[in-house]
């Protein structure tokens, strides 16, 4: 059976406005599966940085491993102007992939 491969960029964050993170992958469900389960480590194991908050889907991965430097030299405002433009209350859009939604971790839910 052949696997559905879809580039993608996408940003988690810890929280409301909290740490950010920007990755890119081809398979995000995955992706969102390794790294609430700890199996991949790093930067988001340490951090907690495990809520969805924004995707943006390409028909390359090229275009979307040039996306993802691109934003990664962003300032963090810009980052976050990026979010909210698309996902203003910073919901977990992991949720649309099957997945259980994060609590809040502040105790509030942003705006």
């Amino acid at each position: 059976m052949k696997r559905d491969r879809t580039p993608c960029v996408y940003l988690l964050a810890s929280d409301y406005r909290g740490v950010l993170y920007t990755g890119v992958t081809s398979n995000l469900p995955g992706r969102i599966w390794q790294d609430r389960e700890g199996v991949t480590g790093g930067f988001t194991s340490h951090y907690k940085v495990f809520r969805l908050v924004y995707i943006e889907v390409f028909d390359t991965m090229d275009e979307a491993i040039a996306r993802e430097k691109q934003i990664k030299n962003w300032r963090r405002q810009w980052k976050i102007n990026l979010i909210e433009a698309a996902n203003p209350h910073w919901r977990d859009l992991a949720s649309d992939l099957g997945f259980e939604p994060l609590p809040p971790r502040r105790g509030g839910h942003g705006p």
